[in-house]
């Protein structure tokens, strides 16, 4: 493979992703199989319960057996509570396979049908981009190995994936509102006293949500949990659902001596075109979210750190730029494509030409902020 993924491909993967490693289709179930999923909704011989998702397989992984170094800082006997949720979130880095599952339990609606559950995977790095105490960035890079028909395993498959951002004590946090709106709300430093925010940013660095919390530690584990918060549909919904606005939930992150897990419990929201909960039916469902981190060893992520490195100005400036938005303003309002594109292409698009060299810096630099102003309302 090139040193650098083609922006096509990495394109190409993003666009796919429902058919790559997100979705299903039921013409693959056979009646009468067995399709059981979590919490048991009551099985059919039909294929409704069939999970969504998870068609292609990924190259075999060894998962790590040894307390990796991150634990073991966490654990060590002493720490004051600032430094111990500082390690927490650290413990968060490294390499991981990935599972993925959502799974409607409550539906509210007289006719409500439920929908099929969802599953897929993925391996990636988490990097920490920066730790200046009070502040730590994990971005996320999926390094992706397919097993193909005739059993050989495909060269990786690189794609900037999500990021995190953790603030200690923050009291201006960026909410989503609807309609891809975002809001800033301050709050009293009494209110976020020993307290974490997480921001979330979408794979072009956009905002997501955010929302704080307080983590809390034992020998087993520590755990963070958000307050209710909005989030916009994520893609595994707004490619096959219309009937609700955004999400409102909680968000738990909890670390362990093998890796970490995030759980989600989500309302399905329907919202009046001010962002206010519809008086008539505001909530269509509840679904329940899993994603499993367990750390691998022996795997090569080493694409990851290039695509990091070679993209790293473009990157860099387009962090910056948000950080300078959501800064000097009291709400962010996006469009949701330009030219009919989502402005994760365009902005793909640049960090590949300047990492093959096709743009200098100064272009690249220029070329982010055209990017970014186009999409701002």
């Amino acid at each position: 493979m090139n040193k650098n993924i083609t922006t096509g491909l990495v394109v190409l993967a993003l666009m796919q992703s429902q058919n790559a490693f997100s979705y299903d289709k039921t013409s693959d179930c056979k009646a009468n199989e067995n399709n059981r999923f979590t919490f048991s909704w009551p099985i059919s011989d039909g294929c409704e319960d069939k999970p969504r998702g998870g068609t292609s397989k990924g190259a075999k992984v060894e998962f790590a057996t040894d307390l990796r170094p991150e634990w073991l800082k966490l654990q060590e006997v002493g720490l004051a509570k600032f430094e111990r949720d500082r390690r927490a979130i650290l413990a968060m880095q490294g390499g991981y396979k990935v599972n993925f599952d959502f799974l409607e339990t409550v539906g509210y609606a007289q006719d409500y049908i439920k929908d099929r559950p969802y599953q897929s995977w993925g391996t990636e790095y988490v990097y920490v981009i920066e730790d200046s105490g009070n502040f730590i960035s994990l971005q996320h890079v999926m390094v992706m190995r397919f097993e193909k028909e005739d059993g050989t395993v495909s060269e990786p498959m690189v794609m900037k994936h999500w990021r995190q951002d953790w603030t200690y004590e923050d009291n201006a946090l960026l909410e989503y509102s609807h309609d891809r709106i975002w809001q800033v709300r301050k709050l009293k430093d009494d209110d976020v006293k020993g307290t974490w925010s997480q921001a979330v940013f979408q794979v072009d660095d956009s905002p997501r949500y955010e929302s704080f919390g307080a983590w809390e530690h034992n020998s087993s584990f520590s755990t963070w949990i958000s307050e209710k918060t909005r989030r916009p549909l994520p893609r595994r919904e707004y490619s096959v659902r219309d009937d609700y606005d955004l999400l409102e939930g909680f968000n738990r992150h909890t670390v362990t001596n093998s890796g970490w897990v995030q759980e989600e419990e989500n309302w399905k929201l329907v919202v009046t075109d001010n962002g206010v909960a519809d008086d008539a039916f505001p909530y269509v469902a509840k679904e329940e979210g899993l994603a499993r981190y367990r750390l691998i060893k022996n795997f090569d992520f080493s694409e990851g750190d290039k695509y990091l490195d070679t993209t790293l100005a473009v990157w860099t400036t387009v962090r910056d730029r948000w950080q300078r938005i959501i800064t000097e303003s009291e709400s962010v309002s996006l469009h949701e494509s330009v030219d009919g594109k989502p402005m994760f292409i365009p902005l793909f698009n640049i960090a590949d030409q300047f990492s093959n060299g096709e743009v200098d810096e100064k272009t690249a630099k220029q070329k982010v902020n055209e990017v970014i102003d186009s999409y701002l309302k």
